[in-house]
């Protein structure tokens, strides 16, 4: 869905949104606040691209990564169950997946990616989508599905 149009259902209904994006590193962050009075539905993100920045700022538990990887649906969620709850909003998206140019730690092959969606009282999903190109595309391609995932939501 076309950020204008997830600006506009937003702002009718009163509800807000945050981002919690690692490789997309703040992308979507910018594309929900180049509209016109992002700041009624959009009081901003994290980004956790390394570092611990995961599970220190958005709280994912610790044995996330250990246990599932860095780019996996259950970081995918605790990302964006983090960041909703960090700045209390009714939505949350979350971005992690290989840009490259090399594969990932965990050997996931490039433009493989993890989005979340966390939704204030209801259910937490994450969809894993497979991207290619280079890094632009990639981040491009993940920054477009999570606003996609957020506005299938918005037309629920």
């Amino acid at each position: 869905m076309e950020v204008q149009k997830i600006a506009e259902i937003l702002t009718e209904r009163g509800k807000t949104v945050s981002v919690a994006e690692a490789d997309t590193a703040g992308l979507i962050g910018y594309m929900l606040g180049a509209i016109p009075g992002s700041s009624k539905y959009f009081p901003g993100g994290v980004i956790a691209y390394t570092g611990g920045l995961k599970e220190k700022v958005l709280g994912v538990a610790d044995d996330v990564s250990p246990n599932h990887g860095t780019v996996s649906s259950q970081m995918a969620i605790g990302m964006a169950r983090g960041v909703l709850e960090l700045c209390g909003t009714d939505y949350a998206v979350s971005t992690t997946g290989v840009t490259g140019p090399a594969a990932g730690r965990a050997g996931l092959p490039i433009g493989t990616f993890w989005i979340g969606l966390a939704v204030k009282g209801g259910q937490d999903r994450a969809i894993e989508v497979l991207l290619s190109g280079d890094r632009d595309d990639c981040k491009q391609g993940a920054a477009k599905a999570a606003l996609d995932l957020l506005g299938e939501e918005l037309s629920t």
